[in-house]
């Protein structure tokens, strides 16, 4: 049997492909969506049954793929910009483990464990999204379930009795908001769907009952980020909206720029003045006293000091991946009988826990994201490849920004969703400028009709046999 390795971009092609190979590209992209869709609904999936049916779930997709490898007889991986730092985070994490660098041997091994369900998720997501139907169906369901997940969480935040799903109470209390006990991680989970329906809003190429429909799901999923109360959610989302307006004024569209984002603006802040502002307002209003507390000595600002100083202790390869909430008790500086399993600053817990090493692949990660993606803007700001790095881009960039202040990044849910956004955002183009018969719906199956007899393509349009 031959074998054959083929690593690199790979674009649309006009090969034919058998049903049954269809069905497993499509087995391992909607699968990977399925487990996506899952994590928040099992509370963010932070409980330890939720993290084996994501690590199980997530190994049982990449063992699917090989096998559809190994049954071809062929190795095919298609590159991704990120796939580098993730597998030296990854080599780091092994080396705290074997070397015995890490404070708490089991809580590191059980972070690998997970942090390789991301890596696999991520894996499987960049093999099998391959077709323009496929891209435009994930983006549908994402915004399908974006929204169905907004109103559910609006209803039971208008009907609620302090209970998860009204019938469960969480044990150490919170701030119910959705399938979340912390209201900042469903904020955290929103800021990285509303951009997908937006920027579909946003697409040339979508009729105008797809637009309305995809304009109401994103100003409903936005609203929900103010209504839940996150502040750090509202500064991420201002954040957000500042860099998709100077990514749109930057192709020279400030008419229609201003268009559709006053469009955007005005049905979310309908949405909100409907379902109740008075609470929002009163969060918002709060942000400056909260601001001035802190710096002055909160809470937060205090975790984050006895951070800076668990890292002078171990500035190189950090205390071990999952440790913090071990090792934390002995560094902290005043007295709460709360548990503190985490800092409220993702950046801080990452260089606490894997040192400068782990800090620059960190960095070196989330530079890989934005060359890429901005490089595809610039290329070619209006095909289907920058409008998927423009939604992937805007969901990252909030997630990030809500980090500094918050833990997102800590609850899986959250960070498995980053993760495949990350690497949408970093893919390399692929989606050709087929021209598809105007019959063919969003998120049709890949049977389509040829125009005149044959497809027909851009100028610009690269196509490459799989």
């Amino acid at each position: 049997m031959n074998s054959a390795i083929a690593v690199g971009p790979v674009f649309e092609s006009r090969a034919v492909r058998s049903p049954r190979r269809y069905a497993l590209e499509s087995a391992g992209l909607f699968g990977a969506l399925g487990l996506l869709f899952f994590a928040p609904l099992a509370f963010g999936a932070v409980e330890s049954w939720a993290i084996f049916v994501l690590e199980a779930g997530s190994t049982m997709l990449l063992a699917i793929w090989a096998i559809h490898q190994a049954a071809n007889g062929e190795l095919k991986i298609l590159s991704n910009a990120i796939f580098p730092p993730i597998l030296t985070f990854g080599a780091l994490i092994l080396f705290q483990i074997a070397s015995h660098r890490t404070a708490y041997r089991a809580a590191t091994v059980s972070s690998f464990l997970l942090y390789c369900s991301y890596g696999f998720l991520c894996f499987v997501a960049v093999q099998c999204l391959r077709h323009r139907w496929q891209l435009k169906a994930g983006a549908v369901a994402l915004s399908a379930y974006g929204f169905v997940l907004a109103i559910f969480s609006l209803t039971q935040n208008i009907t609620s009795n302090g209970k998860l799903y009204w019938i469960r109470t969480p044990r150490l209390g919170g701030w119910i908001y959705g399938p979340y006990v912390n209201h900042n991680h469903y904020a955290g989970l929103m800021e990285m769907l509303f951009p997908i329906p937006l920027a579909i809003f946003l697409s040339p190429r979508v009729r105008r009952p797809h637009k309305a429909m995809a304009l109401i799901a994103s100003a409903v999923m936005a609203s929900t980020i103010f209504l839940c109360g996150s502040r750090g959610g509202m500064l991420a989302f201002v954040v957000q909206m500042a860099l998709l307006a100077a990514i749109l004024t930057s192709r020279h569209e400030r008419g229609k720029t201003a268009v559709a984002l006053g469009a955007f603006f005005s049905l979310a802040f309908a949405v909100l003045a409907w379902m109740g502002s008075g609470e929002m307002l009163q969060r918002m209003t709060s942000i400056p006293v909260e601001t001035r507390t802190e710096l002055t000595g909160g809470m937060r600002w205090s975790i984050d000091r006895d951070c800076l100083k668990m890292f002078a202790q171990k500035p190189v390869t950090g205390w071990g991946l999952g440790a913090f909430p071990e090792i934390y008790p002995q560094f902290r500086s005043f007295y709460t009988n709360l548990a503190i399993d985490h800092a409220h600053n993702d950046y801080l817990q990452f260089l606490v826990e894997t040192g400068a090493v782990g800090f620059g692949i960190i960095v070196w990660f989330l530079l890989s994201i934005f060359r890429s993606a901005f490089a595809k803007l610039r290329a070619s700001p209006t095909d289907l490849n920058a409008e998927s790095a423009l939604a992937a881009l805007l969901g990252v960039t909030g997630i990030l920004v809500h980090s500094f202040v918050d833990f997102n990044l800590q609850i899986p849910a959250n960070a498995a969703l980053f993760f495949v956004l990350s690497a949408i955002a970093a893919m390399e183009p692929r989606f050709g400028s087929w021209h598809i018969h105007p019959e063919i719906k969003l998120g049709a199956a890949p049977a389509m009709r040829r125009r005149s007899g044959s497809h027909k393509r851009t100028r610009n349009a690269v196509t490459a046999e799989l």
